[in-house]
């Protein structure tokens, strides 16, 4: 419940803001060409940046919600010295795991800092829930070490537990790159089949072959991206199909006259989603 009210108060508000600095000072002519042409674009965009933190808000949210459970049945276990003595291992286990759901919970809001703060317009709404956040994991923090104090008088040894956030930090941080990197490939359907990258199959006797990726496709063709970062690529041809899979509403192609001069990716996660592999066939 709490999610849901946060979330609904957040929505307006950070929609709200945007739009406000957006028109202030356009005509009505402009006014009107910025409905018709532009609103549609910086919805999409302010959508994905705030669909983005709404995931970040509910993963730690969760993570809260797990840390209550496990701290109530290691409270509930602890207190009886037979039950302690035979559920032991399962105690430290349970501590453990909190501490690892505090550690992804602290690497979650350290990333939505960093895109709120990377963002070309700051935005307070968003700001004041991360330091509400923040305030919610330093108090967890402290009730997490009071509980692991008083296991500690029960002598149920602790000296093994990984608490380190460093070492944590450093160890998510590699699978964080592997999570976030993807390729991309593009060129003509000749380029893309001459380097190993496409083949055709299907048709009849050579006619309505269709372009597919190869099973055991070049890789070294590929350019590496980091999708947390990566919003477009430059394509500067006439026109652009996407032969792997991507859902149409995470990106578009822009180009003047109807060209395909780059590709834009709306939603990151919804694009990376299916493929880590883009390949895109050009003319």
């Amino acid at each position: 419940m709490k999610k849901l009210l946060y979330l609904m108060l957040l929505l307006p508000l950070a929609f709200g803001c945007g739009r406000g600095k957006k028109k202030e000072g356009l005509s009505t002519e402009d006014s009107l060409r910025a409905v018709t042409m532009g609103q549609h674009t910086y919805i999409q965009t302010a959508d994905s940046s705030i669909i983005s933190f709404m995931n970040g808000f509910n993963d730690i949210q969760d993570n809260l919600d797990k840390i209550k459970e496990k701290e109530k049945i290691v409270t509930v276990t602890s207190k009886d010295p037979e039950m302690r003595k035979s559920k032991e291992q399962q105690i430290v286990d349970d501590i453990q795991s909190i501490y690892d759901m505090m550690n992804k919970n602290k690497q979650r809001l350290a990333a939505m800092k960093a895109r709120v703060g990377d963002s070309d317009k700051k935005n307070e709404v968003l700001e004041k829930f991360i330091s509400r956040l923040t305030a919610d994991l330093d108090a967890k923090n402290v009730q997490i070490e009071e509980l692991k104090s008083q296991l500690e008088q029960m002598n149920v040894a602790m000296a093994n537990l990984n608490t380190n956030y460093t070492e944590a930090q450093q160890e998510s941080s590699v699978k964080t790159e592997k999570l976030n990197t993807a390729f991309y490939a593009f060129g003509t359907a000749k380029e893309l089949i001459k380097n190993n990258v496409l083949t055709k199959e299907g048709g009849f006797i050579g006619i309505g072959k269709n372009q597919k990726l190869k099973a055991d496709f070049n890789k070294d063709y590929f350019t590496k991206v980091d999708i947390s970062t990566t919003t477009s690529i430059v394509l500067g041809a006439k026109k652009a199909k996407l032969i792997t899979t991507h859902p149409s509403g995470s990106y578009k192609i822009e180009g003047a006259d109807g060209k395909a001069e780059k590709l834009t990716i709306l939603n990151a996660d919804d694009f990376w989603s299916a493929s880590k592999y883009l390949v895109i066939v050009v003319d």
